[in-house]
């Protein structure tokens, strides 16, 4: 459950219907997902999120469409956001990633926190080799 209230007729505020109609237009489709409808009881938070998340997530870079989705992914899973895992978990398979993929992602990211885990507790000295100014 919302820790807010979702704003009603959120669409009636101009720079709220701005930024919704440029999610419609970035991502080609009509659906506008509730991130966006809760985060717009603050314009400057919903413009400065979406010009964010349009610049890193939809705009053409070295890391494509698919992977960066994936990446999201772990980060998501790594800091427990149901929310955000399956919403990128969905992005991800619209932009093409396979079943084969999706589970292939879940074993690295076990595997990751697993090992992160021994290290932490641990805490193993980082060799030489690994820093840049080494590098």
């Amino acid at each position: 459950m919302s820790t807010i209230k979702p704003v009603q007729n959120l669409e009636e505020n101009e720079r709220v219907k701005a930024v919704f109609d440029d999610i419609r237009k970035t991502r080609n489709s009509d659906f506008i997902n509730n991130m966006w409808k809760y985060i717009a009881f603050d314009e400057d938070l919903l413009e400065r999120t979406w010009a964010d998340v349009k610049r890193v997530m939809a705009e053409p870079s070295a890391i494509d469409p698919v992977t960066k989705e994936m990446i999201y992914i772990a980060v998501s899973i790594a800091n427990s956001c149901s929310y955000c895992v399956h919403s990128h978990t969905a992005m991800a398979k619209a932009k093409g990633m396979t079943d084969d993929q999706h589970a292939e992602l879940i074993k690295i990211v076990s595997l990751a926190a697993r090992t992160n885990h021994i290290a932490n507790g641990i805490q193993i000295p980082i060799d030489d080799v690994f820093e840049a100014e080494n590098g």
